[in-house]
C-alpha cells in the first residue's frame, strides 16, 4: 500500500505516513517554500503556552512540531500512529528528549483532564471521523484548556484559490516525485487538502465537538488556517 484513499481507513493511513518517515521533514519544507516553519511559530504562539504547563501535540509525526511547542517551556508530548514516524523523529538527536506516545487520535491513551492544550497540525483532515477526534481532544483537556488545530484549508481571494489548487494538483506531485521517499503518498495529501472543509465549516464542527469561543485566523491567503478554541469551564 503506498497510498491511502479518501475513506481514510486508519491501518492504510499510518502505512502511507510509515512510508514518507525517512524524508518528511524535508518533502513538507521543499513543497511548502519553507512556509512550514512559520505555520509552527504561529500555532506555538496561538497556543500561549506558558512554562510548567502540559501540552499534547495529536498527529506530531516525527515531533518537528512538538520541538518547536517545546521552546515555549511547556513540557509537550508527541503522539501518532504512525510508528514509521515515531521511530524516525527518535532518531533525531534534537528531539531525543520529547516523549513519544504511539496513539490513535480518536482513542488517546490518557486520563480525563491531563493536558493545559491540545494541538494537531496538519492531521485532523486524515483522521476518519474528525468530530470524534476533536471530542476525545476535549476529554484529556482540563476545562478552560485550550485547542488550535493548524490544517490546510481554502484560500480566500478567488485568483490565488485556483492557483492553489493548480498546485495542488499538478505541481505538488511532480515535486513529490523528486524528494519524497513515497511520492505517491503526495497525491492523496493533495486530494485530502482540495476536499476538506472551508473555515467556517471546521468552525462549526469544533464547536459540535464541545468546543467554545471557537475563532480563527488565516495564514499565507488562507492556506493554512488556525481554528483556536477552549474547553468550557
Amino acid at each position: 500500500m503506498t497510498r491511502a484513499s479518501l475513506d481514510k481507513q486508519p491501518r492504510e493511513v499510518a502505512s502511507m505516513f510509515d512510508g514518507v518517515a525517512k524524508r518528511y521533514d524535508l518533502t513538507n519544507s521543499v513543497l511548502s517554500f519553507g512556509q512550514d516553519r512559520r505555520w509552527r511559530r504561529r500555532t506555538r504562539e496561538a497556543l500561549a503556552l506558558k512554562p510548567g504547563q502540559r501540552v499534547l501535540d495529536v498527529a506530531a509525526g516525527t515531533g518537528v512540531s512538538t520541538l518547536e511547542l517545546s521552546r515555549s517551556g511547556a513540557s509537550a508530548v508527541a503522539s501518532d500512529f504512525s510508528m514509521g514516524m515515531l521511530q524516525a523523529g527518535k532518531r533525531r538527536t534534537d528531539r531525543r528528549f520529547l516523549p513519544f506516545v504511539a496513539a490513535d487520535a480518536m482513542r488517546l491513551p490518557f486520563a480525563d483532564s491531563t493536558f493545559d492544550a491540545v494541538t494537531i497540525s496538519f492531521g485532523l483532515r486524515n483522521v476518519v471521523d474528525p468530530e470524534s477526534a476533536l471530542a476525545e481532544f476535549a476529554r484529556v483537556a482540563k476545562p478552560g484548556g485550550r485547542l488550535v488545530v493548524c490544517e490546510f484549508s481554502t484560500p480566500v481571494v478567488p485568483v490565488f484559490r485556483q492557483m492553489y489548487l493548480n498546485y495542488l494538483m499538478r505541481a505538488l506531485p511532480w515535486i513529490a516525485r523528486r524528494v519524497s521517499s513515497n511520492p505517491d503518498a503526495y497525491v492523496y495529501l493533495a486530494e485530502s487538502i482540495r476536499s476538506w472543509p472551508d473555515q467556517g465549516a471546521l468552525s462549526r464542527t469544533i464547536s459540535a465537538a464541545g468546543w467554545s469561543d471557537v475563532q480563527w485566523r488565516n495564514l499565507t491567503g488562507g492556506i493554512v488556517a488556525l481554528h483556536r478554541a477552549e474547553k468550557p469551564l
